[in-house]
């Protein structure tokens, strides 16, 4: 049924109920869509026989591998090189070999700036002429980072390299040799045909030909593509199931099966099989996709058409991007700005030396060297020997501090138990270790809905019957209660023992059989659906097209009204303890035009009554004048929909066997009608749906995750924008955002057609605009929404696709292609872009506008769409995105935004594998955020600022050395200083604030959202930050060298000796400087444990500890050459006199920081500040209202109708009438439990 599409301007827009599939579409539906502008070009004819472009180009020979090896199916991967352009069916999401491991690995690693930096230094340092310091001071800490960096790495690639291996290994039969085979998944290939049973998953995308049921007839569950745990069914095609049942046909069987290319469409699938002169089409419904799950079959048998990497479940994952985080690329620029500056220093230095050189150095002969060299030659040699000595100011253990940190962070979120699942026994669990300090900055949250926010279980919670609302807690006499407890369905042997209600009155009723009005209501229920089911261990299990069915006919069961099985025209149940069976004379089936479904019924006493439930708005237009408890059943409708639960309104008609006859007649003609068929029986349908008398309304929960609507509340004060993506109906996304408070009563809620019409009238503003207003000073853009209040967009794919000119512009140039013309300007006034650049700007104001409103739902998107919507955000914002889905189909958005999270719930693992971060449930989303997303901002940028710091204070002493060496090199410190300092004296304390730190405990995080506001602004590490690390360590740097300096000037020691030696001099300096940078990061800790007080004494101990021995005359004698501090330790610091030296550079260079520190608490306190100061205050008061315990979170308070979701797509009414999935009888008995006859008839396939 093709869809008229007009222009935005004036159009009447898309249709809400249907899915588009933007650029995924294939040209053969851009084809049909531009019919009419075809027509309007239709002067110039195409030639008649010009192949179109949607011709079949993917060929399948059943049971004969070598077909798919013949030339014509080989395609060039390098060179002459040449493979089959059929995959195998081999996964791989790995990164390395045995072999390309160490090369590859050490090939990325040397991607990285600064490990280049630091190899070529280590080069530098091994040429004698320019070496100021050992190869070793470099070599040792390169080669550390280089191994942690891999073993990590290898790690990480090992987990993949298992689960890879555990799906491809998995097992599956293979028809190979005339009989079925056990194989590994790996070994699957096109063209094979397989044997799947029950509770299989599906291996690659497989055309179905034959199963243990009638006409083939297999269950799927679709959760780990879509979510959606109800099950779909699949048919074969009729002369594959009469001819293909055993292994001899299935050995025989020959066909070729020509077919769309490989594609992610999940919803749509072109072949046509040729097989024994004859030609069959092929549709979805004949494909059993990867990623899916055989239910309730026990058997079925296929032919391989798309293998591993053309799976649709694949090719629907996306590409999968490497993330870095924002710190990453910040911490990057500042190492760039760092060599900068030792570029700059060095020249200047080098420089220097030259002109001290000429001036001084050439004419001192006690500086004679024996070398002939001139000053511009020296200076050039001093220029190399800064860049080694200055390189510690671009530590290389930075890089592998920031890894143990983020490794800890993420091993602290999978060791947090408030995350996890005890339910489903699942923990959380970060799947990546570089993403850790991101979640602190995260501004627009991507969730999918089904799965994610709800958990996919429909609740049958109330109902009106005549005019009387049920549900809530009541006594069997009808004294309402606050609080009762559940029914005891003891006295009913069917009843769904989960099945949780709390009116006892409402059963008592039932129970009585005097209120026929609610015997009616349970006994439609129970008639009108299109549920199929299952005897299984004497037990009932139902299988319906929506859960929300499932729920209606569970309920019915519940209250004795127990649907036992079903024909093609009749219908068993027991009511109480009495069996009866009805005949069936029509189906009227739900569609998401009609919004309603009927079913006609002959009762047993002969009666006709038609049973019909639907949408209220729907029903209500179609009631008799004379029905009953129309103004109390809307009351409690709109009760029912303030609760935000789905309501279905519950009505009947008694038909005469003539008005039946007549109306039968023309139903029959309808169903023979050749064009438009679904038209002229909707047509059919109202005739006869009409004057219906109201029985009542039920009202179901879909069911939200715990605590949802709170965490929500919780994230959007935290300033987190939350936008639900989904391929749910509009009205279903708008109830739910209703029920989790992202939708609220005060906000204003614009629709597709008022969005596209804003962004018409601002495109022609900007297209109205003079070119000398376009070239002079660009002027802000005005809002969109300038009235005050709250602002939300509720959008559906085809708006989504019209706003953005997706589709217009692609059949647009699909057309010009065919008619081999190029795009001429467009109009302005034809609704179309100019060009390129008002695509974009449409595109820049969208997101503006998308981003005024406090919430964004998207409803029937595609998972591209929902790809596409995170980019543009992420381009056009530069706002860190956070993607949360649960299906396959939200794996492009997970893969697309900055961070992914995967929900691992019943909806399998495909979304789970795709993300950065995995738990069970929503909720724990603001604990990932808030608190270890914070904790690990904060303690990142602390980390960096410090790190920066300390490096700087150790650098830049020997910058003010040079002015009194000549500019000649020379380092301050000992050697062996230089080598351990970022090693062992000063990395410990600050690598226990990255890994420890706190402001505030995790319950003050939650308490107070605004905390992570300054995470979200980038506030705590900028270069702002950095160039006050750099100041600070300059000001260190001074302290730490002129006041030793200072004090060595004109100075007498207790002995009469003068400590005025380089050596004494290199050990004081040294010694103030591991003090000053343990004191200064113990000012700067904000939580303190055993181990931050152990790591700063440790660390100072240590210094001391090694530098007595490296100094020591025993190790001397041993190394004679690597060791010449021979003595200097002991005796410097034996003089009093240079202790006050440290101890005064210390004071001087600490008491400026702790003064502003100070002031800054006082004067300007942060909102962490404040709550730490009245910590003791807010815990108190945290602890008081866990006692009272908080009532529950309310729900929405306005007037609305909440929509009743049957299903995304049709029933199984059509499956039910034409009895095709009808089991045969067993020839020679009838089991007890086997309700169902034999249908001898068949139905002729359309060939």
């Amino acid at each position: 049924m093709n869809r008229h599409r007009v222009d935005s301007q004036g159009s009447l827009g898309p249709d809400d109920e249907v899915m588009p599939y933007s650029d995924d579409e294939t040209d053969d539906e851009l084809e049909v869509s531009s019919e009419e502008e075809e027509e309007e070009e239709s002067r110039d004819p195409q030639p008649p026989d010009e192949a179109k472009p949607s011709e079949m180009g993917w060929k399948v020979k059943a049971n004969d591998r070598p077909y798919h090896q013949l030339p014509e199916f080989k395609k060039k991967v390098f060179l002459c090189i040449k493979k089959s352009r059929y995959s195998g069916n081999a996964i791989k999401t790995y990164k390395y070999n045995v072999l390309t491991f160490l090369p590859l690995n050490l090939y990325e690693q040397f991607k990285r700036v600064a490990n280049l930096y630091f190899l070529a230094l280590l080069i530098l340092q091994i040429i004698p002429e320019i070496s100021t310091l050992p190869w070793y001071t470099t070599l040792i800490p390169l080669v550390v980072v280089l191994g942690v960096t891999a073993i990590k790495d290898l790690a990480d690639d090992l987990a993949r390299h298992r689960m890879d291996k555990e799906i491809n290994n998995r097992k599956c039969e293979v028809l190979l040799d005339g009989g079925f085979q056990e194989t590994r998944w790996r070994n699957i290939q096109v063209g094979d045909v397989v044997r799947l049973k029950k509770n299989d998953f599906i291996p690659a995308d497989i055309l179905l030909l034959s199963s243990s049921n009638p006409n083939s007839l297999t269950y799927v569950e679709t959760a780990e593509l879509d979510g959606e745990t109800n099950l779909k069914f699949k048919l074969g095609l009729r002369v594959t199931d009469e001819k293909l049942q055993d292994v001899r046909q299935l050995a025989e069987f020959n066909a070729l099966i020509e077919c769309e290319e490989p594609n992610n469409r999940l919803d749509k699938f072109v072949g046509t099989m040729r097989w024994d002169g004859e030609h069959y089409p092929l549709g979805l419904d004949n494909m059993l996709l990867r990623g899916c799950t055989i239910r309730n079959t026990e058997a079925c048998q296929g032919v391989v058409i798309f293998a591993g990497a053309d799976t649709k479940i694949m090719r629907n994952s996306g590409k999968t991007r490497f993330k870095r985080t924002k710190i990453d690329e910040l911490m990057n620029y500042m190492v760039y700005t760092i060599f900068v500056l030792l570029i700059l220093v060095a020249a200047g230095l080098a420089i220097g030396h030259s002109f001290w050189y000429e001036q001084i150095g050439s004419k001192a002969w006690y500086l004679f060297d024996g070398k002939n060299q001139t000053a511009s030659y020296r200076g050039f040699l001093s220029f190399w020997g800064y860049i080694i000595v200055l390189n510690t100011m671009v530590p290389i253990s930075l890089y592998v501090s920031v890894e143990v940190i983020r490794l800890g962070q993420s091993k602290f979120i999978n060791w947090d138990l408030q995350m996890y699942y005890a339910e489903k026994d699942t923990p959380a669990k970060a799947r990546t270790t570089t993403l850790n300090e991101q979640l602190g900055q995260i501004e627009y949250i991507f969730s999918d809905k089904t799965g994610t926010l709800t958990q996919n279980v429909m609740q049958f919670k109330k109902c009106t019957i005549a005019g009387h609302s049920y549900g809530d807690p009541t006594t069997a006499e009808g004294v309402v209660l606050d609080r009762g407890r559940p029914v005891d369905w003891s006295w009913n042997r069917q009843a769904d023992k989960k099945f949780d209600f709390r009116d006892h009155a409402l059963v008592a009723r039932v129970r009585s059989g005097k209120d026929k009005d609610a015997n009616e209501f349970f006994k439609l229920l129970s008639l009108c659906h299109t549920v199929m089911v299952e005897h299984k261990d004497g037990d009932l299990v139902y299988q319906a097209a929506s859960p929300d069915e499932g729920a209606l006919v569970t309920a019915a069961r519940n209250f004795g009204y127990v649907f036992l099985s079903r024909t093609q025209d009749t219908i068993t149940i027991r009511e109480m303890d009495q069996e009866k069976t009805y005949e069936m004379l029509a189906l009227l089936d739900f569609n998401s035009d009609r919004k309603r479904m009927s079913i006609i019924l002959r009762f047993p006493d002969g009666r006709i009554r038609l049973y019909c439930k639907g949408a209220d708005t729907v029903i209500y237009e179609r009631l008799s004048p004379n029905s009953r408890h129309k103004e109390t059943t809307q009351t409690d409708l709109d009760v029912f929909a303030n609760a935000t639960l789905r309501t279905l309104c519950l009505s009947y008609k008694d038909i005469s066997a003539a008005d039946y006859e007549a109306w039968a007649q023309k139903h029959k003609e309808a169903q023979l009608v050749m064009s438009d068929r679904d038209a002229v029986l909707d047509r059919v349908y109202e005739q006869i749906e009409n004057d219906l008398m109201l029985i009542g309304a039920t009202a179901i929960e879909d069911k939200l995750q715990d605590g949802v609507p709170e965490t929500i509340a919780t994230l959007a004060k935290a300033d987190i924008k939350i936008w639900v993506l989904t391929g749910d109906k509009k009205e279903t996304a708008e109830n739910i955002g209703y029920a989790c408070s992202l939708l609220t009563d005060d906000m204003t809620i614009h629709y597709g057609e008022d969005v596209n019409e804003k962004l018409r009238l601002r495109q022609a503003n900007r297209r109205n605009e003079t070119q000398t207003v376009r070239r002079g000073k660009k002027k802000p853009a005005d809002p969109f929404f300038p009235a005050p209040g709250k602002n939300a967009l509720v959008l559906t794919g085809g708006w989504l696709n019209e706003i953005l000119y997706e589709k217009k512009k692609k059949r647009r140039r699909l057309r010009l292609r065919r008619l081999g013309k190029r795009a001429p300007p467009s109009n302005p006034q034809d609704g179309q872009p100019m060009d390129d650049l008002e695509k974009e700007m449409r595109q820049i104001d969208f997101v503006d506008m998308a981003c005024e409103c406090e919430a964004v739902i998207c409803c029937r998107v595609t998972p591209k769409q929902k790809g596409n919507v995170v980019s543009l955000v992420k381009k056009y914002k530069k706002a860190v995105t956070l993607s949360i889905g649960d299906g396959a189909n939200d794996v492009n958005m997970i893969k697309t935004a900055d961070i992914g999270v995967g929900i691992s719930g019943q909806e399998g693992m495909q979304a789970v594998m795709s993300s950065d971060y995995a738990f069970a449930q929503f909720r724990y989303l603001q604990r990932l955020l808030l608190v270890h997303g914070r904790w690990s901002y904060i303690r990142m940028c602390k980390f960096l600022r410090f790190f920066f710091f300390k490096n700087f204070a150790f650098t830049l002493v020997h910058f003010w050395y040079s002015f009194f060496n000549g500019y000649s090199a020379q380092v301050t410190y000992e050697d062996w200083f230089i080598t351990l300092y970022n090693l062992a004296y000063s990395s410990l304390p600050v690598l226990l604030v990255g890994l420890l730190d706190q402001d505030v405990n995790d319950k003050l995080s939650l308490k107070f959202p605004k905390l992570y506001v300054p995470g979200q602004q980038g506030l705590l590490f900028n270069y702002k930050n950095f160039f006050i690390s750099l100041f600070h360590g300059i000001f260190t740097s001074l302290i730490i060298f002129f006041i030793p300096y200072g004090a060595f000037l004109q100075t007498m020691g207790q002995d009469g000796e003068a400590p005025t030696d380089y050596q004494s001099l290199a050990v004081v300096t040294a010694s103030s400087l591991v003090f000053i940078v343990n004191l200064q990061i113990s000012l700067d800790t904000s939580y303190w444990t055993f181990v931050n007080c152990f790591a700063v004494l440790g660390s100072i101990a240590i210094y001391f500890g090694v530098m007595f021995d490296i100094h020591s005359a025993g190790i001397h004698v041993i190394f004679t050459s690597a060791f010449t501090f021979t003595g200097a330790a002991s005796n410097a610091l034996r003089q009093p006199y240079l202790w006050l030296t440290i101890i005064l550079t210390v004071g001087i260079s600490l008491l400026p920081v702790i003064c502003i520190q100070f002031l800054h608490k006082t004067i300007w306190p942060s909102v962490g500040d404040k709550i730490q100061r009245n910590r003791k205050r807010y815990e108190m008061e945290m602890e008081e209202e866990e006692r009272k315990k908080p009532p529950t979170f309310q729900r929405g308070g306005r007037s609305r109708r909440s929509a009743y979701a049957f299903s995304h797509s049709r029933g199984y009414a059509d499956l039910i009438s034409s009895g095709r999935s009808i089991r045969r009888r067993p020839t020679g008995r009838a089991g007890a439990q086997e309700s169902i006859r034999e249908v001898p008839q068949r139905e002729p396939e359309n060939i």
